[in-house]
């Protein structure tokens, strides 16, 4: 196992950052934890990284205690936090051979591993760091957390605020990190970044509310979801929170995601309370389930 967490909990003053928490990241997994900002990503992994004390509980990375054993545990670990903390006033390629001096390397002995990340950004090499674009600067701060070659990869909401694109592009190099062996610990708020991950957990208020596959959870959840849509949006969403058996109503893109308490629930008897309310151009089919409607759901139960 590479990282295993047994009962983390964190408080500031009154806050709780992280409740309870176990989970278990198996070697070279890309392992995601999901869940909004606040939810308490940024303090576990901080604590995993040996940057923050934990008030109880325990966990280890690659078998090195995060208490007893922090000094391996920097030595073994890349932390890519979700701000920018390079020195911008430094190249690229000073900021990079600075961070390889710090472990005790070279840029030329750990290249291949970040060889194919660096030709992206080398034609910049000689411009500051402040001065990249948002892309250019993830994939920077990504070769400085991997110049010392670690085992294990801590990546805080890496793609928050970059363009599609780039964020295409730093998933396809994590997969080809991970086929180097590298076992990858994601957090992120897009929903759609969970599909890519081997595992996820989702994170809601400091407690992790659901562990497995991302096809799993999805796959477990017994709820028909239906996609309503009519002309006057804001009126309907208003309806349908008061037909007798609804369960749960949230705006989902262009349409709005109904789901029944009723196992017996028929479409066409909400089409013609929606009627009724005036509402017209009503179009009602099953939606496809989706982790950010299982995320919803978990959330509004632990609420």
């Amino acid at each position: 196992m590479s990282i295993t967490v047994t009962n983390i909990s964190k408080s500031y003053k009154n806050n709780v950052a992280v409740s309870n928490i176990s989970l278990e990241v198996n070697e070279g997994e890309i392992f995601g934890l999901i869940g909004p900002d606040g939810a308490g990503k940024t303090t576990l992994f901080r604590i995993l990284t040996t940057v923050l004390l934990a008030d109880s509980g325990s966990a280890t990375v690659t078998n090195y205690d995060v208490v007893k054993d922090y000094k391996a545990i920097r030595n073994t670990v890349g932390y890519m936090p979700g701000k920018f903390s390079l020195y911008q006033d430094l190249t690229v390629e000073e900021n990079l051979r600075f961070f390889a001096t710090i472990f005790g390397t070279t840029i030329e002995e750990n290249y291949e591993l970040i060889k194919d990340i660096y030709i992206q950004i080398e034609p910049f090499k000689t411009r500051k760091a402040g001065a990249l674009s948002g892309g250019m600067k993830q994939k920077l701060a990504l070769c400085c957390a991997l110049i010392h070659k670690p085992t294990v990869l801590f990546l805080d909401e890496p793609t928050t605020g970059v363009d599609p694109v780039s964020r295409k592009e730093f998933w396809e190099m994590l997969k080809r990190l991970q086929q180097k062996g590298i076992t990858i610990l994601v957090s992120t708020p897009y929903m759609d970044e969970a599909t890519l991950c081997d595992r996820i957990a989702l994170i809601q208020k400091g407690s992790i509310l659901q562990i497995d596959s991302p096809e799993n959870i999805v796959k477990k959840y017994a709820k028909t979801i239906y996609n309503v849509r009519a002309k006057n949006t804001p009126q309907l969403i208003d309806d349908l929170k008061k037909y007798p058996t609804q369960y749960s109503v949230y705006a989902f893109g262009e349409y709005i995601h109904y789901i029944d308490s009723n196992e017996n629930f028929n479409p066409a008897a909400l089409d013609n309370y929606l009627q009724s309310k005036q509402h017209s151009d009503i179009e009602i089919h099953i939606s496809k389930t989706t982790i950010e409607d299982v995320f919803m759901d978990l959330t509004t139960l632990n609420q």
